[in-house]
């Protein structure tokens, strides 16, 4: 059987890590998955996922994540079954979270904006052109019949 889940999306609001009572680091967190299909005239959907990371994958999410950050998560979809104050019943799916991923979206803006500043201040190489060359810069090629094609 397989069970995979792959999400690339925004986290709704910062993680906050939380310790269970047998000392087991883990975090919760919802994030915002773009739709790929937009309807003419209309604003892109998003659908949202509840994120769930034990041990060194929450507190990896916890330290290098905020509200907004782009992030790539690779796990397991869990449904488990509890009931409410009010007696009822109710069904919460999740994603487990085995492995958490950077999407190459810098986090501090401010040193991105001042290193492709100083980027473009360098001149760019000119691009070769053959424009200016002469029939003696090529080689001529035999003509050969006896070609495999």
């Amino acid at each position: 059987m397989l069970n995979r889940v792959i999400l690339m999306g925004r986290l709704v609001s910062d993680p906050e890590l939380k310790t269970t009572t047998s000392g087991i680091s883990v975090t919760s967190f919802r994030i915002a998955v773009d739709r790929s299909y937009v309807k003419a005239g209309a604003e892109r959907q998003a659908d949202f996922f509840d994120i769930v990371a034990w041990r060194n994958t929450a507190e990896f999410v916890c330290r290098n994540f905020s509200k907004g950050s782009l992030i790539a998560i690779d796990g397991q979809l869990q449904s488990r079954q509890y009931q409410a104050k009010d007696g009822t019943n109710r069904t919460v799916v999740e994603v487990v979270a085995d492995n958490v991923s950077f999407t190459g979206e810098r986090r501090d803006q401010n040193s991105y904006s001042q290193a492709r500043d100083s980027y473009s201040q360098i001149p760019a190489e000119p691009t070769p052109s053959y424009s200016n060359g002469s029939v003696d810069d090529f080689q001529e090629m035999p003509l050969d019949d006896d070609l495999p094609f």
